[in-house]
């Protein structure tokens, strides 16, 4: 095919699309005109149709109002009637449940939230106004409820509890046994032993209850509702009133007494020293249970309130702890006596070791008072015990009673104060506490050895003037012997002994030995001279047994029997009196006794040997030789027992 025909045919081709192309366009423009005839008419069904909305639209915005008003009128007419039905409660008053009668002031503290948060009618002004006068009716009998489960429920605490509660761990000095001296000084018992080396513990008790568990939730309700409505001072008020009243009658029932000191210096020993006891018990009762319970009830009353409970609590208790510390600062400003000082001691262990209880009851700044007084009060009876203690040894080294032990035993003087030294050295660790607190030097130790060394130096002072008291010198070193020595026994099978340390006793039991040893030197000199020998005159070979007498040859048979006489009646002079001293202590009555046999028996054996045969031939002998030394020794087992006088049988 040529390209004339190809081309034809491409023209022909082109001419139908021409065509298709036409025809599209004609349809296009119809299919335009069609649509803008839809667009006026949809125009102008809009335009028709437009009031219609508008009234639609109104109708249910008036609708969507009417709905709201009848919502908002519900709810206006359920507060009216919860109104309505808190008012009922309120009327009636607490006394019958009070727990609906709470719930009634909720409802009602709710409705008046409601009708001051929202926009009210001119009408409902009055309502809110009724229900704020109805609020404040509620209050008061609130405020009445309260005081009344508080007074209903705030007794004293039960006697029969407190009977049961176990006895004070301290002791105190009850009597006075053994010696005393005649200036009235009583002598610590042994009531004290066993005491220093443990603190006091607290016990453990089972708490009272003081106001029943089921009553504290309706008063925590009560009280948060008058702090919630501006009543914080009246329930704080009417809380401590009441409670402080119940816990005063607590006190009064157990027996603590207002007294002043000048109570307390009138008061008869034996009467004072149980109110002393009385006392140290009662402050673990009161600390232990009383104010900690009162403590407990307060925090659990006031518990999430927006409320000073500290300073509630202290106005309750301050009356009574003021009670408690009265007392104890009576005693302690009173007249200073050396038997004082043990309740002193236990009076200051108590509130030592009831120190972190009282604390932790009497935390906060409104109780600081409250503890500073505590700790006043353990000064000031540290400070007695301190000038008690140091006034001792100047009443000691002043006793002048005229009291003689005629046995030269130990002098109640001595027992008096080794007692009262032992019991002090059961309260050694307090002693030294309160020297460390009244800043009495650097080292307690040191110082109470110290002060321990001068009463013990004051009282050898005093019984050296007692022991000038007694005409035979013999006597006066026997009676420092007992004495000095009971005081070394005594002190060093003590606690005293570590804190004297062994150079004063060893320098304590020379001068025992030395007061052994001039009594030997001065009661048996002279006899021990007659039985020397020297000055045995000499008559001649006549009046002599010549070589026959060994060594008493020369000597006089006349002066030999004289000294044998003398000798039967200085011994006999010296075992009526001496039978009837004593030397209380065994170890050192035998020891002394042997003492006496070592150089007495052998004198006397020598002095018969020698002279002996001068009168054994004399017509009556045992004129001259009474005494065996056997004799002599069995004599010396009665020296020094305070034996009844009788003629020594051989």
């Amino acid at each position: 095919m040529g390209a004339p025909q190809a081309i034809e045919i491409l023209t022909q081709r082109a001419s139908v699309l021409r065509e298709s192309l036409q025809r599209s366009r004609s349809n296009t423009e119809s299919m335009v005109a069609m649509l803008g005839s839809f667009d006026h008419r949809l125009s102008a069904l809009e335009s028709a149709m437009r009031p219609t909305q508008v009234r639609t639209r109104a109708i249910r915005t008036a609708h969507q109002n009417v709905e709201n008003t009848l919502k908002a009128t519900a709810v206006v007419l359920t507060h009216f009637d919860l109104l309505r039905q808190a008012e009922v409660a309120i009327l009636k008053g607490p006394d019958e449940d009070l727990e609906s009668f709470l719930d009634a002031v909720d409802l009602l503290k709710c409705n008046i939230r409601f009708f001051s948060t929202n926009k009210i009618s001119t009408s409902e002004y009055g309502l809110l106004n009724h229900a704020n006068n109805l609020l404040s009716k509620a209050v008061v009998k609130l405020r009445d409820e309260f005081r009344q489960l508080l007074a209903t429920y705030s007794k004293p605490i039960d006697l029969e509890f407190i009977a049961n509660f176990p006895p004070n761990s301290l002791r105190s000095l009850s009597q006075t046994t053994g010696s005393q001296s005649d200036s009235g000084n009583h002598v610590p018992t042994n009531n004290h032993s066993e005491h220093q080396g443990r603190s006091l513990e607290t016990p453990v008790y089972k708490t009272p209850t003081l106001m029943p568990p089921r009553i504290l939730p309706l008063l925590h309700n009560l009280a948060e509702q008058l702090v919630q409505a501006g009543y914080q001072q009246q329930c704080s008020r009417i809380y401590s009133d009441v409670r402080a009243s119940a816990l005063e009658s607590s006190l009064q029932k157990l027996g603590v007494d207002a007294l002043t000191k000048d109570d307390v210096q009138k008061m008869e020993w034996d009467t004072l020293e149980t109110k002393i006891q009385d006392w140290v018990h009662l402050m673990q009762i009161a600390v232990n249970l009383l104010f900690a319970e009162e403590r407990k009830i307060c925090d659990q009353i006031f518990y999430g309130v927006t409320f000073n409970k500290d300073l509630c609590f202290a106005e309750v208790t301050v009356n009574s702890v003021s009670m408690l510390l009265s007392f104890g600062d009576s005693v302690a400003k009173s007249k200073r006596s050396p038997e004082k000082i043990f309740p002193l001691l236990d009076m200051y262990e108590v509130l030592h070791e009831l120190q972190p209880e009282i604390a932790r009851i009497f935390e906060g700044k409104a109780c600081s008072e409250i503890q500073q007084s505590t700790l006043t009060l353990a000064k000031h009876l540290a400070h007695a015990v301190k000038g008690t203690f140091l006034n001792f040894e100047e009443i000691i080294e002043k006793d002048s009673t005229k009291t003689m032990v005629a046995d030269g035993t130990v002098h109640p003087l001595s027992s008096y104060v080794i007692n009262y030294m032992k019991f002090l050295f059961d309260y050694r660790l307090t002693i030294e506490r309160i020297l460390q607190e009244v800043e009495i030097g650097n080292k307690t130790d040191s110082q109470l050895a110290i002060m321990t060394m001068r009463i013990m130096q004051s009282l050898q002072n005093n019984l050296d003037g007692k022991s000038k008291q007694y005409k035979d010198p013999a006597l006066t070193y026997l009676f420092l012997m007992n004495n000095i020595h009971y005081m070394v026994r005594s002190l060093s099978r003590s606690e005293a002994k570590d804190l004297l340390g062994d150079d004063w006793v060893q320098i304590h039991r020379r001068i025992v030995q030395q007061n052994a040893n001039q009594y030997k030197r001065v009661a048996w000199a002279k006899i021990l001279q007659t039985l020397s020998g020297q000055g045995l005159s000499s008559l001649g070979s006549s009046s002599s047994l010549g070589a026959e007498g060994g060594n008493s040859s020369g000597v006089s048979r006349a002066s030999v029997k004289e000294r044998f006489k003398s000798f039967n009646t200085q011994f006999e002079e010296l075992h009526q009196r001496q039978s009837q001293w004593v030397v209380p202590d065994p170890e050192l009555r035998e020891y002394l006794r042997l003492a006496i046999a070592e150089v007495l028996l052998p004198a006397y054996r020598s002095f018969i040997k020698r002279f002996g045969l001068l009168v054994e031939n004399s017509s009556k002998p045992q004129k001259y030789i009474r005494y065996t030394p056997e004799d002599v020794e069995q004599l010396l087992d009665g020296f020094f027992q305070g034996n009844t006088v009788g003629e020594p049988k051989r």
